[in-house]
């Protein structure tokens, strides 16, 4: 049994958070960052870190353990964070995700791949696109775009807004590109 819309093989990030493994499709994936200096952006929700600087851009941090409820990491020694692009409003977003350690990118068949499981209506599952299956581990992957809320993700945009507002000749960092 195959999950409806992944009908070919498919490359995945694998990734790990509190021992289990997480995957996302590969082409959401922009680059892996070692662990770097986040800086944090008051009343901001929790599972938000804070933001990097990635070559002049100013890029919002997910904290993935805090936002699927689990407990902060006890050590960020192995944790990464991962660059994705998720499309808001018909408009791409650059999003980190600091996750406690990345695995390896890998490769499924659609035969590998079941539906997620039903839970019961109290647990959200609608961000789980299928569990994968690779040799005898589980592998849980992401529907990237439906982990966060489009009020989430408007959040992250309007911290970029604050810390990069436009300026009469473009952006700040248009500006710091033409000094």
């Amino acid at each position: 049994m195959s999950v409806q819309g992944i009908t070919q093989t498919s490359q995945y990030l694998t990734f790990k958070l509190d021992n289990e493994i997480y995957a996302m499709d590969i082409t959401t994936v922009r680059e892996v960052l070692d662990i770097t200096q986040i800086t944090k952006v008051p009343q901001m929700p929790d599972f938000m870190c804070g933001v990097i600087n990635l070559r002049g851009s100013v890029v919002p941090v997910v904290d993935l353990r805090l936002k699927f409820g689990l407990e902060k990491a006890a050590s960020v020694r192995e944790a990464c964070i991962v660059i994705i692009e998720i499309v808001l409003d018909d408009e791409e977003t650059v999003l980190g995700i600091l996750v406690d350690s990345v695995q390896e990118v890998i490769t499924l068949e659609s035969e590998q791949i079941d539906p997620p499981p039903r839970i019961g209506t109290r647990l959200k599952t609608q961000f789980i696109k299928g569990m994968g299956k690779k040799d005898k581990e589980f592998i849980i992957i992401l529907e990237t775009a439906k982990v966060f809320s489009a009020e989430e993700l408007a959040v992250v945009q309007t911290t970029d807004d604050i810390l990069m507002p436009e300026t009469p000749g473009g952006t700040n960092a248009e500006n710091e590109n033409n000094d």
